[in-house]
């Protein structure tokens, strides 16, 4: 596989090479390009809106230098700056053109901004690797089971994709960077795709006219390694393309300050129940009912509220947020995202926490009731796999510092340090079953593991 190119902005392509060759229709204003190998004379002929196509293609083939001045519009989405930054990755993989170095954060639920199309400078344009050829070297295509010809029968879409994230991290498609793009076509587009597929497998069981209950999709993932932002981007997609989408997270159903403090008291001496976090802390009857009240938004007009936790109240011990807060969803809802860094965890035999820390056999006992209040709800899985629990205290502090920069309140090193401290025996202790077996009740038809590295990029 050479490389591709536009013909209307790059030399013609050899004689061996796969290409676009993109045209414009003035009449419907679509791009039609084909994705065409030269060697047997296939060509597939696809077609997109020009607003999506043209700049997108032209992004493929840009060479990174300094940013022209961007031109904002309002879009709602819903992270605010703090938010992104506290979402375990401290977006290093959006800096040099991204919405942390213009000053703005992820966008706020209300008031988002969107990056225009078009830059005010013309883009720089020189031979680089084709779209369709990058998108096949991602490390996630083999493992989804997307061959090159489903690829390319989906090229517009992988097109879209990219044309929405940007504008949702207020990107200019002219001037991606290397790694954006790869955070893009390598990670979150196959990743949204594999949902898709999973949620058309779910639908395809029920009868016309059967109420298709949400697809419920687990994210296990550790703290810090972008779970969170990943989440995100595809709640976003999900609505941007016309589907209703909620999302959760273990989080949202820590135990209220009272329980917190009562549960600190029944386990005196025990660090890993001291503080919201660990099996144990959380309100597994406000799951249930919440999950059981999800699953029923199923026609037009149907409404709830989804539990939200303050993590700042009493000083940072968190207590549930006033319920008038809470965001409301309508159905019919088409998929949840539910995420947390603990979601499919297994009970062991007490002998083999115990000599992890003997601290986590009480949380080994909580653990034993969290399969019927949060496992046995999630119908997909995706597991974002680490090689070392110790990464997650450098991401932490990453993400903490960049709050702090930014002037927003932050954890000091030290803080950082034992608040990891918490976790990381029961990371020891579960992940090895989690990444050999898979999460609590799960189908391996539905699961997906995903492998990262320091920089959080699949391998």
């Amino acid at each position: 596989m050479s490389m591709a190119t536009l013909n209307i902005l790059l030399p013609t392509p050899s004689t061996n090479s796969h290409y676009f060759n993109a045209n414009y229709s003035q009449s419907s204003h679509n791009v039609y390009f084909n994705t065409n190998n030269n060697s047997n004379n296939n060509t597939k002929l696809h077609s997109l809106p020009c607003s999506h196509s043209l700049p997108l293609l032209s992004s493929l083939f840009v060479q990174t230098k300094s940013n022209p001045s961007h031109k904002f519009s309002h879009m709602p989405t819903h992270l605010s700056k703090s938010e992104a930054l506290s979402a375990g990755t401290g977006c290093s993989w959006m800096q040099n053109n991204s919405m942390l170095q213009s000053g703005e954060g992820c966008p706020d639920l209300k008031q988002g901004l969107v990056c225009s199309a078009i830059p005010t400078e013309r883009a720089q344009v020189s031979s680089v690797q084709d779209l369709f050829a990058f998108i096949c070297s991602g490390p996630l295509i083999d493992k989804m089971g997307f061959s090159k010809e489903k690829i390319g029968d989906s090229i517009d879409k992988w097109i879209a994709y990219n044309s929405y994230l940007c504008r949702l991290f207020q990107l200019n498609e002219l001037y991606l960077t290397f790694p954006q793009k790869v955070r893009f076509f390598h990670y979150y587009i196959p990743v949204f795709l594999w949902c898709e597929d999973q949620i058309s497998q779910h639908v395809s069981k029920f009868k016309d006219g059967e109420d298709i209950p949400p697809f419920v999709i687990g994210f296990s993932a550790p703290q810090g390694c972008g779970k969170t932002t990943l989440a995100f981007a595809l709640d976003y997609l999900f609505r941007v393309t016309g589907r209703k989408s909620a999302t959760i997270s273990i989080d949202d159903f820590y135990l209220t300050a009272e329980g917190q403090a009562k549960l600190r008291e029944a386990n005196r001496g025990n660090a890993l129940l001291e503080f919201r976090g660990n099996a144990g802390s959380h309100d597994l009857q406000l799951s249930v009912e919440t999950l059981t009240a999800i699953s029923k938004l199923t026609k037009e007009g149907t409404k709830m509220k989804l539990p939200r936790y303050d993590k700042s109240a009493y000083n940072g011990r968190g207590d549930r947020a006033d319920p008038s807060t809470w965001p409301e969803i309508e159905g019919p809802l088409t998929v949840v995202l539910y995420e947390g860094w603990m979601l499919g965890f297994k009970p062991l035999p007490v002998e083999v926490v115990k000599a992890v820390d003997p601290q986590l056999e009480t949380v080994n006992k909580n653990l034993e009731a969290y399969f019927d209040a949060w496992d046995k709800f999630i119908k997909a899985w995706i597991v974002i796999k680490i090689k070392d629990p110790s990464c997650v205290y450098e991401w932490r502090l990453q993400a903490e510092i960049a709050m702090r920069e930014a002037g927003n309140p932050g954890m000091s090193d030290e803080e950082v340090k034992d608040f990891v401290s918490r976790y990381l025996p029961a990371y020891h202790a579960y992940l090895p079953t989690l990444y050999s077996e898979g999460p609590n009740g799960s189908d391996p038809e539905h699961t997906l593991i995903i492998e990262i590295d320091d920089g959080r990029n699949p391998i």
